[in-house]
């Protein structure tokens, strides 16, 4: 097929957060470098990484004016210098921390494109390769869950969320899932066992209730402020641990005295960009059992809340909000 000079696009023009996102009808089309590939978009990722970059808030992040969007599916139509596959034709979902994912064409690395599952829309894999690995990774190589133990996830309405609860249960995991209230029955819906209201002022002290008085043993975090503050009191003294993943909710601070004196546990940050670069077993690992819970039907297609194009503003204006359930995805 021709590849035209120009697309539409979104580009941030600021750091002042997704309202500052301007459509652009003639952004030049990129190439791809060595080991890269090209692909036509027809459906973007929208994740929280993206308003981060957008509030500048993402470490080493781009700067403005920049193409926003990490995540992209779509169809394989150049290969760079050196690139022997995804051959020409192939449908892939890929992320990049470079960008471009919110727009007609996107370049994306070669080796970090996958697949799309046989039998699935190229929108219904968003997720595969940003969500569901982190959903993993916290929970079992890092969090070090096993069967019979207690699981807090925050956020457990969200893509990251509603992965990571299905899995938990699959596990073998009993799930307290924190959501906002109007959320709660789709949460349930994936098997939590209790439902706690994630704007409860009381959370650590409902979880303690929960588990009669003796906190959980991993506590997915990825909202943090006040709320990384109540996860620490939620977890297990001694063995809990506490995965951070992501901060939505803004920054919070941990001294060594109340790790020392206040909370006894075990606190882990996970970066999936980092531990794809710094341990590339470990994630081969992960996505090797990620494929592994789709053969089994405990991880199926998603279902994302589409937006066109030129309501990304709107789309991660909602995600911002707490507004939103699920994978949310752009439509070029």
């Amino acid at each position: 097929m021709s590849i035209p000079a120009t697309m539409r696009a979104l580009q941030q023009t600021s750091l002042n957060g997704p309202q500052d996102l301007r459509l652009l009808t003639g952004a030049p089309v990129p190439s791809p470098g060595p080991g890269e590939v090209l692909i036509r978009v027809t459906a973007a990722g929208v994740n929280f990484v993206d308003l981060s970059q957008a509030r500048g808030t993402f470490a080493g992040g781009p700067q403005p004016p920049y193409l926003a969007g990490i995540e992209g599916a779509g169809e394989v139509v150049a290969l760079g210098e050196g690139v022997a596959g995804p051959e020409l034709g192939t449908r892939v979902i890929g992320a990049g921390v470079k960008g471009g994912a919110f727009a007609e064409y996107m370049v994306l690395p070669a080796a970090a494109a996958v697949p799309v599952p046989a039998g699935w829309a190229d929108e219904q894999a968003l997720g595969l390769v940003v969500n569901w690995p982190t959903a993993l990774a916290a929970l079992k190589p890092l969090g070090g869950l096993t069967a019979g133990q207690t699981v807090l996830i925050h956020a457990a309405a969200g893509g990251t969320g509603q992965a990571a609860v299905k899995m938990a249960k699959h596990y073998g995991a009993t799930v307290i899932a924190a959501a906002s209230p109007h959320k709660h029955d789709v949460v349930r819906a994936l098997g939590a066992d209790h439902v706690v209201d994630s704007r409860s002022g009381d959370l650590a002290a409902e979880v303690l209730r929960l588990t009669g008085g003796a906190g959980v043993d991993l506590v997915l975090e990825s909202v943090g402020g006040a709320t990384l503050g109540a996860s620490l009191a939620a977890a297990r003294r001694v063995t809990g641990r506490v995965v951070v993943y992501g901060l939505a909710g803004g920054e919070a601070a941990v001294s060594n005295r109340e790790l020392v004196y206040t909370h006894q546990i075990h606190l882990i940050g996970l970066n999936i960009g980092t531990l794809i670069q710094a341990a590339p077993r470990i994630f081969g690992e992960v996505m090797g059992e990620l494929f592994g819970l789709m053969a089994a039907g405990v991880l199926g297609p998603s279902e994302p809340t589409v937006y066109e194009l030129a309501k990304g503003p709107k789309a991660l204006a909602e995600l911002e909000a707490r507004a939103t359930v699920g994978k949310l995805a752009l439509r070029p």
